[in-house]
């Protein structure tokens, strides 16, 4: 159900669910465990994005699957925890703080990752059924009938609103929404490849 929020006599916690998630959502996973690793910065390799994708161009899949899990993971942790300190509002407030967080991180000079894995990971803490099962049912489908990754991330995150709002989830549906737009900005690189055909494709080895 959607419950209006009373901004002018709460502004101060929201702000603060803002912030939390969004310190914990700027923590950049994939340049600490790579650096751990002793490889090279990852942001001077292939497209220097931060996220999973990218950490497996440094050819270390376990290193690639941990940044998927961390980049996952510090979206649903935003959201659980501010629904057990403060609630549902807060904890929505707090998962897009962790997206805006994972976009755009302070302390790298706000250039983050894409957003797909930390959508998943609020979508988890927020609405795991049938949003969450949805978003990955839907992946898994595209990505198998075209191989491309990105294409199949833009199709779950385009779909998942649309799921949540015939659900009655209707503020998760409004800031799914609005997760989704960035999503789509975050990858107009990606979806001009695929336009022109020069997308790359899931390896199937």
């Amino acid at each position: 159900m959607l419950h209006p929020i009373n901004w002018s006599l709460a502004l101060p916690y929201y702000l603060a669910a803002l912030v939390f998630g969004y310190l914990i959502g700027s923590i950049p996973f994939g340049v600490v465990l790579t650096r751990l690793a002793g490889t090279a910065d990852l942001r001077s390799i292939g497209s220097g994005n931060i996220g999973a994708t990218n950490v497996l161009r440094t050819g270390h899949k376990a290193l690639a699957a941990a940044t998927l899990a961390c980049d996952v993971l510090k979206g649903t942790l935003a959201v659980l925890l501010m629904d057990w300190l403060w609630g549902r509002d807060h904890a929505l407030v707090a998962g897009f703080g962790a997206f805006l967080g994972h976009l755009f991180p302070l302390w790298l000079k706000f250039r983050g990752g894409k957003g797909v894995a930390t959508y998943l990971g609020i979508l988890i803490g927020s609405a795991p059924w049938p949003g969450a099962a949805a978003f990955a049912a839907i992946w898994v489908g595209v990505a198998a009938l075209t191989r491309y990754s990105s294409l199949a991330a833009l199709v779950a995150s385009v779909a998942t609103p649309a799921v949540l709002w015939a659900n009655d989830d209707r503020q998760e549906a409004l800031l799914f929404a609005l997760l989704t737009v960035l999503v789509l900005v975050m990858h107009r690189a990606n979806i001009a490849r695929l336009l022109s055909g020069t997308e790359g494709k899931i390896d199937a080895s």
